[in-house]
């Protein structure tokens, strides 16, 4: 089954940011999913629905808007069962999940933005109109569907409360449709109240206004961390799932990726990068206790941001392969 490959995925204890923070920091590495990103959970949990509740049929196209891996992530899954996926990617997506798509035989769509069903020319937009104009084609709308929130509830909760023996402290996720976080946050919070689920968004995305109760810009550009960050608030956002959000650069972001490839040997993606950059700005302000279990939640892998993150690195190439011997 399909389900097999998703999920349970490793939970590893980080030694050189543990040293640096100076508590126990763990990487839930994402990038163990057969699609190599967290996105293979939610994206299984809505096309099976679709299945299940017969808004497909088979040889059907599933639809997507993404920054690319929820659509790497239907692409295989709709591959793998009989059917088809069109993908509507914003112009930042970067080409290495464009030839990944294009390797698993998805249709590709490049539009101007990512933000919402309401903006002309945005991958929402877009994509909801081709369903919507398209025989047997279904949208599965990762921002607004319910079972983007559940697929984290199910599986990546009771996975971290389980793999840290209860004793998590933190979890900090970068957030972008909000589906991790809020089903991540949903489950452990049921565990244990005092769990403090952090999220990571980039300078002046719109999260951290509406945490704080305060209106929404009529004009967003956050800073360009792709796969973090919205100008509008999902309907898969549970606000009452986190407990707050912290900003940073996509600069320090950047610097963050280069300088643990150059400690570690390991590459990670660009909304890791953010979460460790988030910890090194705001660490003072999070106040880390030497004994509290913190858990960065690593979404996916480095190897498709090689031309973002890590060109100008001296043997970048080594340390690729060296990694996804290891993945």
């Amino acid at each position: 089954m399909i389900s097999d490959f998703i999920g349970n995925t490793p939970l590893r204890r980080e030694g050189t940011l543990s040293s640096r923070y100076g508590t126990n920091i763990y990487i839930k590495e994402e990038y163990f999913n057969r699609g190599r990103s967290s996105k293979d959970r939610a994206a299984w949990f809505m096309v099976e629905d679709a299945i299940k509740t017969r808004k497909i049929s088979q040889g059907g196209t599933f639809v997507e808007a993404s920054s690319g891996n929820t659509g790497i992530s239907i692409a295989w899954i709709a591959k793998e069962l009989g059917y088809k996926a069109k993908i509507f990617v914003s112009a930042s997506c970067s080409q290495e999940k464009i030839d990944l798509l294009e390797s698993l035989g998805a249709e590709i769509e490049r539009c101007e933005n990512g933000n919402g069903l309401h903006v002309f020319n945005s991958t929402q937009y877009r994509a909801q109109a081709f369903a919507a104009n398209h025989d047997n084609a279904y949208f599965t709308n990762q921002y607004y569907n319910s079972n983007n929130i559940r697929a984290h509830y199910r599986t990546t909760g009771p996975e971290l409360w389980q793999q840290t023996e209860g004793l998590v402290t933190h979890v900090l996720i970068g957030v972008g449709t909000g589906g991790t976080i809020s089903g991540v946050g949903r489950y452990l919070k049921e565990q244990n109240s005092q769990v403090k689920i952090w999220g990571i968004e980039p300078n002046r995305s719109v999260y951290t206004h509406y945490m704080n109760n305060q209106p929404i810009p009529e004009e967003v550009k956050f800073d360009p961390i792709e796969g973090i960050g919205r100008t509008f608030i999902p309907g898969a956002f549970d606000r009452n799932a986190v407990d707050r959000m912290f900003q940073v650069g996509n600069l320090p972001a950047e610097d963050s990726a280069r300088v643990f490839a150059q400690e570690t040997g390991q590459l990670m993606g660009f909304s890791s990068a953010a979460v460790v950059a988030a910890v090194d700005v705001h660490l003072q302000e999070m106040a880390f206790r030497p004994d509290d279990h913190v858990v960065l939640f690593f979404p996916d892998h480095g190897d498709r941001y090689i031309n973002k993150l890590y060109q100008d690195i001296h043997q970048v190439d080594s340390l690729h392969d060296r990694q996804n011997e290891s993945v």
